[in-house]
């Protein structure tokens, strides 16, 4: 794996290095290393990005990407838009009309059709996690579980490089009905009141970190202003440490940023940084382990998620090492989740008792440390279901279930059954055992 090859100046923030570049559709073809790809894959590339987002930058390029090994790297595979993303017959309507020369607007019109085929908003989050506050909807705030919201930032919905997997794909496409995102504060902090019950509060996008700091910290001063002493976590949800870790070491405003996380832990608030780490390649540069040092040093927790991946970390062995570099490095490992149900699901998914089969095979090779991650988990409208495993029951072959996290707090840790099913890999797709009618959520 390649290692940076800049040696920013560590011993202050806002020192120099690399500027950073982005790349999307409209520029893909100025990477120089794709010279080394087909004029069929490059195609494949413009058919697929038309319908999912794309963007990468010059530190996944540079950094993470094992060029010798494309297209099969992992990184490559995380970033960059594969054909087998789209179904045949959808890849098949973008790239006629890139060949007949298609206006833009017909191109996306047949994208737009295409994504809503998708399953663009999984698990009830436009219909049933966006709360009504005072007679009106509240687009930039999602209340799905109990103790914790989850809050959008407008100025947060994009993020360093998209995860061509991205559940929340529909944020970044240019489709505004499918958009959560919020500009103030204020009707944020008004919900908090009323909700006595909420203990955390997620800050998600796309990615919070791609903010300027002293815009994350309007944000952050109406919450720490307001007092809300109910409210006791803060958590930040961001892929920047993978994609992006000068955000946090030699940024312009990397220390304004590190300062603003040592502001929310004096205030007497827990800071957890949910950190999106898919592979242990993007724990191997030196400017990561020192962003995560830093993070650290402001009183700051790192937790580490991802989904099981196929083609990209479909390994316990990569799980396993991803694991023991995270508890090394500081971090703790969080959640191992399934793929959601939307975007290329047939693509990127698997089977949930081959994905508890590599949990279990991970969880074997570590160490109690690393075993703080759970999984694996997905989360569905009823809630975060994790696969606890499989076993036999009274003489039939079942997968255990319980709920993590569930709309109905009583259901929490409440083990139930399904029957067998080795092919199903989502929670719609099982059915329950024991010639049970309906699971304990329906």
């Amino acid at each position: 794996m390649k290692q940076a090859s800049e040696a920013p100046n560590l011993r202050r923030y806002g020192a120099e290095h690399p500027a950073y570049k982005s790349y999307s559709l409209h520029n893909y073809r100025t990477i120089p290393q794709l010279d080394q790809l087909s004029e069929d894959q490059l195609f494949a590339i413009e058919v697929v990005g038309r319908v999912f987002p794309f963007k990468t930058n010059n530190y996944v390029l540079n950094h993470l990407i094992d060029w010798d090994n494309v297209p099969d790297d992992p990184i490559f595979r995380l970033t960059f838009p594969q054909k087998g993303m789209l179904r045949q017959h959808h890849f098949d309507q973008i790239a006629s009309l890139l060949r007949k020369g298609a206006s833009k607007a017909e191109i996306t019109q047949a994208a737009n059709r295409i994504r809503l085929q998708l399953n663009p908003h999984p698990a009830g989050q436009l219909e049933h996690n966006v709360p009504v506050f005072d007679g009106e909807r509240l687009p930039g705030i999602q209340h799905k579980y109990e103790q914790t919201v989850l809050f959008f930032p407008s100025q947060g919905q994009t993020c360093h490089a998209y995860c061509s997997f991205c559940f929340r794909w529909p944020q970044f496409v240019g489709m505004d009905e499918h958009k959560f995102a919020s500009r103030e504060a204020g009707r944020l902090v008004d919900y908090l009141r009323e909700h006595q019950e909420v203990t955390d509060v997620l800050i998600t996008g796309g990615d919070p970190m791609i903010m300027r700091a002293r815009l994350f910290s309007r944000y952050v001063d109406a919450l720490l202003q307001a007092d809300l002493e109910h409210v006791r976590t803060i958590r930040i949800g961001t892929k920047s440490l993978g994609f992006w870790p000068y955000r946090f070491t030699t940024d312009a405003d990397a220390g304004d940023m590190l300062a603003q996380f040592e502001r929310i832990v004096a205030s007497g608030k827990h800071l957890a940084l949910m950190a999106h780490f898919s592979h242990p390649a993007e724990l191997e540069n030196d400017v990561v382990r020192t962003a995560i040092a830093r993070i650290r040093a402001t009183g700051a927790e790192i937790r580490t998620q991802s989904p099981v991946l196929r083609h990209i970390n479909d390994s316990a062995e990569v799980w396993a090492e991803m694991w023991r570099q995270q508890v090394n490095l500081g971090c703790v490992p969080y959640y191992m989740f399934v793929v959601r149900d939307t975007g290329a699901q047939h693509y990127f998914g698997l089977p949930l008792v081959r994905a508890w089969q590599l949990f279990k095979a991970a969880y074997e090779q570590v160490s109690g440390l690393c075993r703080t991650v759970r999984g694996p988990s997905m989360s569905a409208d009823p809630g975060k279901v994790q696969v606890l495993g499989v076993s036999e029951v009274r003489g039939e072959k079942v997968i255990v279930l319980t709920m993590l996290q569930a709309r109905r707090h009583d259901l929490v840790n409440m083990p139930f059954f399904a029957r067998y099913d080795a092919e199903a890999v989502w929670l719609d797709e099982l059915r329950p055992a024991f010639g049970e009618e309906k699971f304990i959520f329906e």
